[in-house]
């Protein structure tokens, strides 16, 4: 069971206030939310006062949350926090006086009401959710700039060009030195092509301003191809001697070519470039197809700064890698973000999307690029290709919040609430006390259980807590007192159980609403593509859950066309059609998940496997330090709090991976410690994807 808490918070001043009887919820009065607060905070206080039951003590700071809003804008987790991070309100002040205050018709010193179309729009509260927060996602999207909305759309790309063997290799100072001059060779071909690019666009550039901006990037361009043949000789390369283009690295500079020229594969071409107005489109249409190498460029600078001091010795590609770091590329890459995004200003909505899909295309280039580099040394990602087929894979997953953008709990609880079954011509369904009350009622005995699991969660990590920290991993320990956290939960499902909450539901109604259960940003593309690959892999994926009712994950995941995975939870009993109200229990705890994981892994008669478990809480510890590799998604902080308590360490998945390919055998041999108490921990599934599919995954 997981559950919500009610905020507990009113501010006086500085304040925007909403008024709540548009939506459906338990709260009447109006709501006051903190305007000194950045955006995500704000975002969150919302959530919790509207929607009570999407949060769980589990995870107080679900990422579904960040995953729905940065769904809604097409964004990654870490794009929305970082266009949040800095706003002092809840939307840009310039933009929320000129525009949000105007289209309201209401005075900015006098309270919101927010009363267009956001009532609830059929039986389910996360319906009215996603039709507000689809109002919040388009109000936040006009007040983000094109270049930095175009990058935070191209983050599955930015993860997958980070996790190629090329970046793992370089990352690690372990990339051999021939591949290390072909790829710095091949560079020699974008740069020029990048000289060429900026001349064109200067030229059709009808601002003096983007004029000086363009020429001081053409300038920058010139002398870093001055540095660039000094590397070259620094690394044995002629730089007079003339290396062909790999074919990746022509369809670059090609596709740079054309767009500088007018010929735009990605919609109608410009034509004659005559007008002003004609020209100033071209020179946008070039710097947006030349941004994305740029940001690129930028991102990787910086993720692989850390790995410079390589255990006190000096990384043998180090000189290279600082020409990318924050301190000295940075400032290029947001100049050439700031001129985009000035070329853009006069282009229709058409055209912006013409520059997204360009946008998207150099991306995709970028990554082929790497690619395309001749690694010949074994790498550790991604993990399908250098795991041994003759041995099994098991893929084992957590669903509610690791999967899902939504707790099932929540769900179930709303099909409850809504139930008729106080219709029933079933005598002995009809007569029990718990059909007779109202939606009303049930959404406060929803509401009471709730109330009380948080306290008492609450009260079971303190005592969890309560022993002196471990100064190393500390397995026997953390399994002792994860089981009073297991007699904790059962005690709670006997609660709902004797409640007769979940009593009369029809299954049909509970299939429909797994069918339209969102899934996180990526997930739902992973499990297509592992399941896909599944016999050429010896794979095994797994559904492990708390989850009260498998059918509501097996209609879930039939519906996004991802049939052969197996499923293990709890479910609901049924007379007929309809919940009796009791659960099927088998799998309530943390303690009761590891033997069932331990079960999966003992099907496989083979003596050597390889194991991932995923998971998002405190619920998933014992397996996910079970499994050859434990992956965390999402930031619970109570899944941290208590594994630092026990010792276990939480590692980058990208810093463990660079960790590994420094250890990784000429032979490809690599141990991945289990029990080891080493978690590794992502963003979310587009990193799962890079690391275990790579580039099969998009």
């Amino acid at each position: 069971m997981r559950a919500g808490r009610r905020p507990g918070f009113l501010y006086p001043k500085n304040t925007l206030r909403l008024a709540a009887p548009p939506y459906k919820c338990s709260h009447p009065a109006p709501f006051i939310v903190p305007l000194q607060l950045p955006n995500f905070t704000v975002f969150r206080q919302l959530m919790r006062f509207f929607f009570p039951g999407l949060f769980s003590y589990r995870n107080p700071n679900p990422i579904h949350l960040d995953a729905f809003f940065a769904r809604s804008l097409s964004l990654s987790f870490s794009g929305f926090r970082d266009i949040c991070s800095d706003r002092s309100y809840l939307f840009p002040s310039s933009w929320f006086g000129s525009t949000l205050w105007r289209n309201r018709l209401v005075h900015p010193s006098r309270p919101l009401s927010v009363e267009s179309g956001l009532a609830l729009s059929s039986s389910s509260s996360f319906a009215s959710f996603e039709g507000a927060m689809s109002v919040v996602a388009s109000m936040a999207d006009e007040a983000i700039s094109p270049a930095k909305k175009f990058w935070l759309k191209a983050q599955k790309e930015a993860m997958l060009a980070k996790y190629t063997p090329f970046v793992v290799c370089l990352a690690s100072g372990k990339l051999e030195l021939d591949t290390f001059r072909q790829y710095i060779a091949q560079d020699v071909h974008f740069l020029r092509s990048f000289a060429r690019a900026y001349e064109k666009a200067e030229e059709y550039a009808d601002d003096d301003d983007a004029k000086a901006a363009i020429s001081k990037l053409w300038r920058t361009s010139t002398q870093e191809m001055k540095l660039h043949n000094s590397v070259l000789q620094d690394w044995g390369v002629d730089p007079s001697k003339e290396i062909p283009p790999n074919p990746a690295t022509v369809r670059y500079t090609n596709f740079l070519d054309a767009t500088s020229a007018g010929k735009i594969e990605v919609g109608k071409g410009v034509g004659k470039i005559v007008t002003p107005f004609e020209k100033t489109k071209v020179a946008a249409y070039i710097v947006g197809a030349m941004v994305p190498c740029m940001r690129l460029y930028a991102f990787l600078g910086k993720e692989l700064e850390p790995f410079l001091n390589l255990n006190g010795s000096a990384h043998p590609y180090s000189s290279w890698v600082k020409n990318y770091s924050p301190s000295t590329f940075e400032e290029a890459a947001v100049q050439i973000e700031e001129l985009l995004d000035k070329l853009s200003v006069p282009l229709t909505g058409d055209e912006l999307d013409v520059i997204q899909k360009l946008y998207h295309q150099a991306m995709k280039l970028e990554i082929d690029f790497f690619l395309a580099q001749p690694i010949v040394q074994p790498s550790v990602v991604p993990l399908s290709k250098l795991h041994d087929p003759k041995k099994r894979f098991f893929i084992v997953s957590d669903f509610d919040l690791t999967c899902t953008l939504l707790d099932s709990c929540t769900i179930l609880a709303e099909i409850s609430i809504k139930k008729e079954a106080a219709k029933s011509t079933d005598l002995s369904v009809a007569d029990n006390p718990i059909n007779q009350m109202s939606s009303s009622d049930l959404g406060n005995l929803w509401r009471d259980l709730s109330g009380q699991y948080i306290v008492e969660y609450e009260q079971c990590i303190e005592k969890l807590l309560a022993v002196e920290e471990a100064k190393t991993f500390a397995p026997d320990d953390l399994y002792n007192r994860l089981q009073k956290l297991s007699e904790f939960e059962k005690r709670a499902n006997s609660r709902v159980i004797l409640s007769g909450f979940l009593k009369g539901m029809n299954i049909n109604d509970i299939k429909r609403a797994g069918e339209h259960l969102n899934f996180q940003d990526g997930c739902s593309v992973f499990f297509q593509k592992i399941v896909g690959s599944k016999e050429r892999l010896h794979a095994d994926i797994h559904i492990l859950s708390y989850c009260w009712c498998e059918d509501l994950i097996r209609s879930a995941f039939t519906s996004g066309c991802i049939a052969d995975v197996a499923i293990h939870s709890n479910d609901l009993e049924y007379n007929e059609s309809i919940s009796t109200g009791e659960i099927v229990r088998k799998i309530e705890s943390p303690v009761d998940k590891l033997p069932a994981f331990r079960s999966i892994l003992d099907q496989s008669s083979d003596a050597e496997h390889l194991s991932v478990y995923i998971g998002d809480s405190i619920g998933d510890l014992l397996c996910l330090l079970e499994a050859d590799i434990g992956i965390v998604v999402g930031s619970s902080g109570s899944l941290r709090r208590v594994g630092k308590h026990f010792g276990i360490t939480f590692i980058p998945l990208f810093q463990g991976l660079v960790q590994k390919q420094r250890e990784l055998g000429s032979d490809g041999s690599l141990v991945w410690n289990a029990k080891s108490g080493i978690l590794y921990t992502v963003s979310g599934w587009p990193e799962i994807q890079a690391f275990i599919l790579g580039h099969e995954a998009f």
